[in-house]
């Protein structure tokens, strides 16, 4: 749910918000927490090597399981839904019936109080419960995908985000359309949480005002074209000029119409359909 304020200031007047009235209140578990110092666009000489990055509200890391593979077949209880400055979905405390507690992303329409559990085999398609994709009926919404078995889950962890599933191929390949519209091939091994991740607002949040860009670490982006000619290829010229030139990036080199990927023939074998 969406919060909206009252235009007292012209900052505010556009600004909306994240209503958390419907989050645990309680501090965030100390065994589960630590220290995050980021590298605010820095190398390790002090050097900008990322723009637009720095400053920024100081924040504590959470240790998410992105896994669960130490906790197969072990119920958990949900204690508390939580907020996570360092993602943009819910994280959510579990503890195990052995008695130990982890945090795990949060989707939606689980609250405190329910039973998630991780399978190594067939089991309940509640939401939150983590099965291989083999195990999973065609059709179901499901998210935190793994890549590789074994590695933990690594994509469609954004608020909101759900892939679907939509076919076992044979006994080593799954189907899956992710988020973006494309289907990829997946090892019927790799697990997956049951579910749409929760948070589903959160594209639709309007920051307001460029300070409160600055609270999540974001600086400015400035035009090359205001800059200096020390500053930027774009830069110099008096009042408004034309670039002069294919436009470049800060460090020279042509920065439209050129392709930079490099395609891995890995990554292409597991696409079925492109997103476009």
């Amino acid at each position: 749910m969406i919060k909206k304020y009252n235009p007292t200031t012209p900052g505010r007047r556009q600004m909306t918000g994240y209503d958390f009235s419907n989050l645990s209140k309680v501090e965030p578990l100390r065994s589960l927490k630590m220290g995050l110092r980021r590298s605010v666009g820095r190398n390790n000489q002090g050097r900008i090597t990322t723009l637009h990055k720095g400053g920024g509200v100081k924040r504590s890391y959470r240790m998410i399981d992105f896994n669960q593979l130490d906790k197969l077949d072990i119920p958990a209880r949900v204690e508390t839904i939580e907020y996570d400055p360092n993602r943009s979905a819910r994280i959510a405390r579990i503890l195990y019936l052995d008695g130990s507690r982890s945090y795990i992303l949060a989707p939606d329409s689980l609250k405190a109080g329910d039973r998630v559990t991780s399978f190594s085999k067939t089991g309940s398609l509640a939401v939150g419960n983590r099965l291989k994709l083999r195990y999973i009926p065609q059709g179901t919404q499901i998210y935190n995908i793994e890549l590789q078995p074994g590695k933990g889950g690594q994509i469609v962890r954004s608020a909101g985000s759900t892939a679907q599933m939509l076919a076992v191929e044979d006994d080593k390949y799954v189907q899956v359309k992710m988020p973006s519209g494309e289907v990829r091939r997946f090892l019927a091994d790799s697990m997956a949480s049951i579910g749409q991740l929760s948070n589903q607002e959160h594209m639709h949040i309007s920051l307001g005002k460029a300070g409160r860009s600055r609270w999540l670490g974001r600086r400015p982006a400035v035009r090359g074209t205001a800059m200096n000619p020390v500053d930027h290829p774009h830069g110099g010229g008096e009042g408004k000029q034309p670039l002069g030139m294919p436009p470049k990036t800060p460090w020279g080199k042509k920065a439209m119409g050129v392709k930079t990927r490099k395609r891995k023939k890995i990554s292409n074998r597991l696409i079925v359909k492109r997103r476009k």
